[in-house]
């Protein structure tokens, strides 16, 4: 198989399984366009895209399910979106670059590979300082990296327990259409959609809505998973020592 099927086909197994948990699936699409040599400046408008279609997708599932809660959400949105607009005018070496976007794809490798965090019995309200602090930091890494940052979020609303699984899933996917969005803006004048880029977006879509309506079953991919945490592996290496 060339590299014209093998990348639709991953990116819609990559939108599949990110959609179902609320996820863009930045870090995925980037994973996949990396090991097949696609440069930089070509796919960092179109992964942007991609998370914002996505991401989106998964928002209007997990809302019409009554998952999504504003009072969770606003503390981490007010700071993240001028923060990612920040972080992707931030500039660095292509070489530091490459190092931690690798290093930031071992997260969701970790993430296919394990168990999700435990959700925590009794819920707390949300620590309003604390959700801007950690918006502003995750937002800005966002934009930097060029991804959405819900892989970094929904762990950490989990673990503080300010929030369930599903609830978690809802806010990181708005999270992610409004970092990404803001991320687009910072780019918005080097979008070259090719003939390719629509099919990957196709492939995306059709990832996204089938897993954007599992997100709410229980099932078990394991196979599929691990396929994932494998191509993001490779990616990753291929960045750090590549």
């Amino acid at each position: 198989m060339n590299a014209e099927i093998l990348i639709p086909v991953l990116l819609l197994i990559v939108a599949f399984l990110y959609a179902s948990v609320g996820h863009g699936g930045a870090s995925g699409y980037i994973a996949v366009l990396t090991l097949f040599n696609i440069p930089l400046a070509v796919y960092k408008p179109v992964v942007l895209i991609l998370n914002i279609v996505i991401a989106s997708i998964a928002f209007i599932q997990f809302y019409r399910a009554g998952y999504f809660k504003w009072k969770l959400a606003w503390p981490f949105l007010i700071t993240s979106i001028p923060c990612a607009f920040l972080g992707s005018h931030f500039t660095t070496s292509e070489h530091m670059y490459k190092l931690l976007l690798g290093i930031a794809l071992i997260f969701p490798v970790i993430r296919l590979l394990t168990k999700a965090p435990k959700e925590k019995t009794d819920q707390k309200d949300v620590v309003i300082i604390a959700a801007l602090v950690i918006g502003a930091v995750i937002g800005f890494a966002s934009g930097f990296l060029n991804i959405g940052g819900g892989i970094f979020l929904s762990p950490v609303i989990i673990l503080l327990a300010w929030g369930n699984a599903k609830e978690a899933a809802a806010v990181s996917s708005l999270f992610i259409v409004c970092n990404s969005l803001s991320g687009l803006a910072a780019v918005s004048n080097g979008i070259n959609f090719t003939s390719a880029s629509w099919i990957w977006l196709t492939a995306a879509i059709i990832g996204g809505l089938l897993g954007a309506y599992m997100g709410s079953v229980k099932y078990k991919l394991i196979t599929v998973r691990y396929v994932l945490a494998l191509v993001l592996c490779i990616a990753s290496l291929k960045l750090i020592f590549g």
